[in-house]
């Protein structure tokens, strides 16, 4: 593929820019820095139109082709925040800054995609128009959704759309993606158990909320076991158990519970929310207690267009000929999803090799993988619009 010797050539310039924003995290929002120096260089690569602000600190580039014969308009996404981790990678380009890293690949996926706006800026070979999207506030923030409320899709008339996360455990260079879910809903519930406390002596004077809010724990897992079709996929975990008494002798008033919902569709994520409520209920009200839940929906499922799933792994398979097209969906969440509720698109995988985990604080970025990164991106591009 073309592409892909040009990638080559640029890898020295695109690990320069990688390293650059590794070594100066930002965090959701807050990516002023980064958001700067993308911009800036979509300019110098002379793309047609260069936007900031977009979903507060988003980028936008465009990059017209040779020839519009057809409309067509395709988004390419990359996502630029970090995470709140202290880094522990020992590389000579680590975070510079206390607290913050990037431990999930950002920084190579705002590269990958900035070589691939190079590229397309310098060849123009395709017929319509590239929109090139900068994300911020990924890890939490929905920056995805804040960029399609501020009307970007609109805006550029984008029709369809596709974004890349790089994966631990997978060889660099190869891809993976799936038709369908992709990626789960990512929900989370507060659940306050109120009681009586009281002297730990005496508990038939109490209503002993450590108790109550046990059995919630214990039954929240028939949930996944006992409601939900064996053959769908549902996780219910309570992550936080917080009483407001430290003391070995004291039955707290009150319980926290906090946790989290991961499902894959639509059916069992309402199906979730509401055994959780009934079952907290449930028990509090048999012990003589009382709840209150918080139950927050995040990010929605990604899903994958079938027919641009088909798009991108024929595209992926030219690149690197390594292409996983059954890959088992991720419990994780990606903000992704709202741009996929908005046109249709694909979301791949790209492998990063045998490094830690993303959201560890010795991951990082494996820059091997920037040219298949980049040929995707470009390619994406060039297969849905050939030049005229």
């Amino acid at each position: 593929m073309p592409v892909k010797n040009r990638f080559a050539e640029l890898l020295p310039e695109i690990t320069a820019w990688r390293r650059d924003f590794h070594e100066n995290p930002e965090l959701l929002y807050e990516v002023h820095r980064t958001a700067a120096k993308v911009a800036g260089l979509l300019r110098e690569f002379g793309c047609d139109e260069v936007v900031e602000g977009i979903g507060q600190t988003g980028v936008v580039g465009v990059i017209r082709g040779r020839s519009d014969t057809a409309g067509r308009v395709v988004g390419l996404r990359a996502d630029m925040d970090a995470l709140p981790i202290v880094e522990q990678t020992g590389a000579a380009h680590a975070s510079k800054v206390p607290g913050k890293m990037h431990a999930c690949g950002h920084d190579g996926h705002t590269a990958m995609l900035l070589g691939a706006a190079k590229y397309l800026a310098e060849t123009r070979n395709f017929d319509g128009t590239a929109v090139v999207i900068f994300q911020p506030a990924e890890e939490g923030g929905g920056g995805g959704k804040a960029m399609v409320d501020d009307g970007m899709m609109e805006r550029w008339g984008i029709q369809e759309v596709y974004g890349m996360h790089n994966m631990p455990g997978f060889p660099v260079g190869s891809f993976a993606i799936r038709p369908g879910p992709m990626m789960a809903a990512t929900d989370q519930f507060d659940i306050v158990v109120t009681g009586k406390g009281g002297h730990a002596a005496k508990p038939h004077d109490c209503i002993d909320t450590t108790l109550v809010a046990s059995h919630i724990v214990v039954a929240m897992q028939q949930i996944a076991s006992r409601n939900v079709d064996p053959l769908k996929q549902v996780v219910v975990s309570i992550c936080t158990f917080r009483t407001e008494s430290e003391a070995y002798n004291v039955i707290p008033q009150t319980v926290v519970l906090r946790g989290t919902v991961r499902s894959l569709d639509p059916g069992v994520r309402d199906l979730a929310e509401a055994r959780v409520k009934a079952v907290a209920e449930g028990i509090a009200a048999a012990h003589g207690a009382t709840v209150g839940i918080s139950y927050i929906r995040g990010y929605p499922v990604t899903m994958n267009t079938p027919e641009n799933t088909d798009y991108a792994v024929a595209v992926a398979q030219a690149v690197s000929g390594q292409v996983d097209t059954a890959v088992a969906p991720m419990m994780g969440g990606e903000d992704f999803s709202y741009m996929l509720n908005a046109r249709p698109g694909a979301y791949i995988f790209l492998g990063n090799g045998d490094s830690a985990m993303v959201h560890h604080p010795a991951y990082d970025f494996d820059d091997n993988a920037i040219p298949f990164g980049s040929s995707w991106y470009a390619g994406m591009v060039e297969s849905r619009m050939p030049a005229a």
